[in-house]
């Protein structure tokens, strides 16, 4: 008899105007404070509020960070690298979009 594996996919959906605080989004998303800390200060996540303490995060902010630290380790890439993949992939979403209006 073959030995089958059973696949399983998570899925979040957080709406938009969800706020999540530092640790909260660190929470959710499996991230330390130094990982966030450092995706802030590469661009990549855009807090409001003037210092850690203060920062919120919108809801798509989770997304982001979870897509940041699966290409960051998955494909070994430091967060420049990072960044230039997470825009590049935003265009590509941004070309579909056009071809299917």
């Amino acid at each position: 008899m073959a030995d089958l594996t059973t696949l399983t996919a998570e899925t979040l959906v957080v709406e938009e105007h969800v706020s999540f605080g530092l640790s909260a989004l660190c929470h959710a998303s499996g991230a330390d404070l130094e990982q966030v800390r450092a995706l802030v200060a590469e661009g990549l996540l855009q807090p409001t509020g003037a210092s850690p303490a203060d920062w919120r995060f919108s809801g798509d902010a989770l997304p982001q960070t979870r897509r940041a630290l699966r290409l960051a380790r998955d494909l070994e890439l430091d967060l420049a690298a990072v960044s230039l993949v997470m825009d590049l992939l935003a265009e590509i979403d941004r070309l579909r979009s056009r071809l299917q209006s």
